[in-house]
């Protein structure tokens, strides 16, 4: 995974796999949504490749680049595990916010 994330450090290689996620591009339409040369994006898609996060499809002479699912589905399992931290603060700041309302006097138990 930590390969994942230096890969997606890079921002241009972050923007490709964004505009991927809407669907697969050839190389040509890549760079030209980034406003790079062919060169440049055809070596962050290989650094992408390398890391496992892309997958490409020869088509006559054109290279149709997609997004690999397996890598995104162990981050979000990785985010999961943290997801409960997140969870309890919020539950927490909502029974803050809960007493301040109550101090307060503007809370109605309607309100709810």
């Amino acid at each position: 995974m930590n390969k994942t994330f230096k890969t997606l450090s890079e921002p241009n290689r972050l923007h490709i796999v964004e505009l991927l996620k809407k669907g697969p591009l050839s190389v040509g339409e890549i760079a030209e949504n980034l406003e790079l040369n062919q060169p440049q994006t055809s070596k962050h898609l290989r650094v992408l490749m390398n890391a496992g996060l892309v997958e490409v499809d020869a088509i006559s002479n054109r290279r149709i680049y997609k997004l690999k699912g397996e890598p995104f589905q162990e981050l979000d399992t990785w985010l999961n595990s943290f997801r409960y931290i997140w969870e309890d603060r919020f539950d927490r700041l909502d029974d803050y916010l809960h007493d301040l309302q109550k101090e307060d006097g503007s809370f109605n138990d309607n309100d709810q």
